[in-house]
């Protein structure tokens, strides 16, 4: 099969990489969920080699992620997990979590169970950073984040961007608070939680 490639991955990394670089530079294993095609994996990875960056995905995207995996030959890439976030999560704990565009995809029930799952697999002080799109006080913050809304919804009535409030609720209820919200480029947001001791 042919590697797969996400053009969006390629414009956004040096400013997430950029943004998590200083919060992450106290961990140690970082969990991503929804690794998409692995090329956020393989950047952050080089550029952090202090971290062991582990993969997970659905079972179908695997292959493309382990593409990229075996020819970046990182040492502190390990093999991607099979996760879905319905289904069996990894048993190992982890002090940070990293999530790039994928609340906006999954539905909000499949949300509520990413954050109902965080408790189990991390450390007492762990770090949670997400990235994408978020609304505000229930509306979108840019005409170009409305109409990626309605170019979502007609592909799939459960997708939708998230608003950042109830986001914040279902990780306070997971025990995280939020500490840091940034502004990326094209409207979207990288905020990050801490786990509460």
């Amino acid at each position: 099969m042919e590697k797969p490639n996400a053009p969006s991955c390629e414009r956004n990394r040096a400013p997430i990489l950029d943004a998590v670089r200083a919060p992450f530079a106290d961990r140690r294993h970082v969990l991503e969920i929804g690794s998409g095609t692995g090329q956020h994996a393989v950047y952050f990875a080089a550029a952090m080699p202090w971290l062991q960056w582990q993969c997970s995905e659905r079972e179908e995207h695997l292959p493309g992620i382990r593409q990229w995996l075996d020819e970046a030959a990182l040492p502190n890439t390990p093999a991607p997990l099979a996760l879905d976030v319905n289904g069996p999560w990894p048993a190992e704990r982890y002090d940070a979590v990293f999530s790039a565009n994928t609340l906006h995809i999954m539905g909000w029930n499949e949300v509520e169970q990413l954050f109902a799952q965080l408790q189990a697999v991390t450390t007492a002080d762990a770090k949670l950073a997400i990235y994408g799109p978020f609304n505000v006080g229930g509306r979108y913050t840019s005409e170009s984040n409305a109409a990626f809304d309605e170019w979502l919804q007609a592909r799939g009535a459960h997708m939708r961007i998230r608003d950042a409030e109830a986001v914040d609720a279902l990780a306070q209820a997971a025990g995280f608070a939020l500490t840091d919200d940034v502004a990326m480029p094209a409207n979207n947001r990288l905020r990050f939680w801490q786990r509460q001791r």
